[in-house]
């Protein structure tokens, strides 16, 4: 079996990998990534990609179809991940996280790929009522990133078919230890407070709604679908992927971590506007079709590793949320060294395409 895995050196991707080699230890393993976060590493015993067979860099927005002659499988996790840099990106969150997604499974079916798995999200729901949403709901998409992954979904389903199996796990939200942590993330966030500070401020009023998942967790989920036949759940299927036990509302996330980390201070921001994000979801379908690849984290294993992993790094940076173990401040870093450009492509790779432009000019 050869498995190419978009975006793999990002938060998600090196559990991913590490999933993958595990479970199918004589596939060939390729990973495509754009290296934004390749040095974000922290703490890892190895380089995650040395457990892949070949490491390519590239943009998604220009993926050729020979990368994708021979794949069985496409693990499709490349996106502008997150709501504060879709929204400073929002028209290149649509180029990557929409097109270029319909671009590649288009690409893989022509290619004779079996199986396209996306990485779509539970942030589709948006602001919801109290009662958990199935993947029948109606979807209120609230940001760039969720209307991204609505699109998306709606335009796989016609794709779907003939041997090619789509499977669109819409993830909760990723939290936990990875060989690339980010910040930006509200367990991830609380935890890094309680380290450093030992203070968790949270920024709305702590009401919210939301369901979690550990990123090991994600990495069995996405190890399942790689081989999803079409009898378990159809050619094209879009399943809510996490744990009906995770469904928490934000402060009690926040006290959980003050319960493992004692002597943390917990702060809510009672001015603060209504979070329209706030959705509980219903896992059901996909414990039916999955039971083997259920989430085996524990929200209390979750904080504990995270815990230990920051004190691991000697975290001690009370301004993290001005660190570049946030996403979107790594991408205005690379900008503001004009490493890449306003279109989030690499200045030496956009002025070779000049060269080569001014080159057939002159010629």
């Amino acid at each position: 079996m050869k498995i190419l895995i978009t975006g793999n050196m990002g938060y998600v991707g090196p559990g991913v990998v590490d999933q993958l080699r595990k479970a199918y230890p004589n596939a060939t393993l390729i990973g495509y990534d754009m290296a934004y976060f390749a040095s974000c590493l922290t703490n890892a015993a190895v380089l995650p990609e040395s457990k892949l067979d070949m490491q390519l860099f590239g943009d998604v927005r220009e993926i050729s179809a020979e990368t994708l002659a021979g794949m069985d499988a496409i693990v499709h996790l490349a996106a502008i991940s997150n709501d504060p840099m879709g929204t400073r990106f929002e028209d290149i969150t649509l180029d990557v996280n929409y097109r270029s997604s319909i671009r590649i499974a288009e690409l893989a079916k022509e290619a004779g790929v079996r199986n396209y798995v996306f990485a779509s999200s539970c942030s589709m729901y948006g602001a919801a009522s109290e009662q958990a949403k199935t993947e029948d709901s109606e979807l209120n998409p609230l940001t760039a990133y969720a209307r991204s992954k609505v699109a998306t979904e709606k335009e796989l389903e016609p794709l779907a078919g003939d041997g090619f199996t789509v499977t669109c796990l819409r993830f909760a939200t990723a939290c936990g230890m990875s060989d690339r942590l980010r910040l930006d993330l509200v367990l991830n966030d609380f935890v890094a407070g309680a380290v450093a500070t030992g203070k968790i401020n949270i920024l709305s009023d702590g009401t919210p709604w939301r369901p979690l998942i550990h990123v090991r967790d994600m990495a069995r989920a996405i190890e399942w679908a790689v081989t999803r036949e079409a009898s378990n759940g159809g050619e094209f299927l879009a399943v809510n992927t996490g744990s009906n036990d995770w469904n928490y509302q934000v402060h009690e996330l926040a006290n959980a971590v003050a319960d493992v980390i004692t002597g943390t201070e917990v702060s809510v921001n009672l001015d603060a506007a209504p979070d329209k994000r706030s959705y509980r979801v219903n896992f059901d379908l996909y414990k039916q079709l999955a039971p083997n690849h259920q989430p085996a984290y524990t929200l209390k294993e979750a904080i504990q590793e995270l815990r230990d992993g920051l004190v691991a790094m000697e975290f001690k940076d009370g301004d993290f949320r001005n660190s570049l173990l946030m996403r979107l401040k790594v991408l205005t870093s690379l900008q503001e060294s004009e490493q890449i450009n306003g279109q989030l492509q690499w200045a030496h790779q956009t002025a070779k395409s000049s060269n080569k432009e001014s080159e057939l000019q002159t010629a």
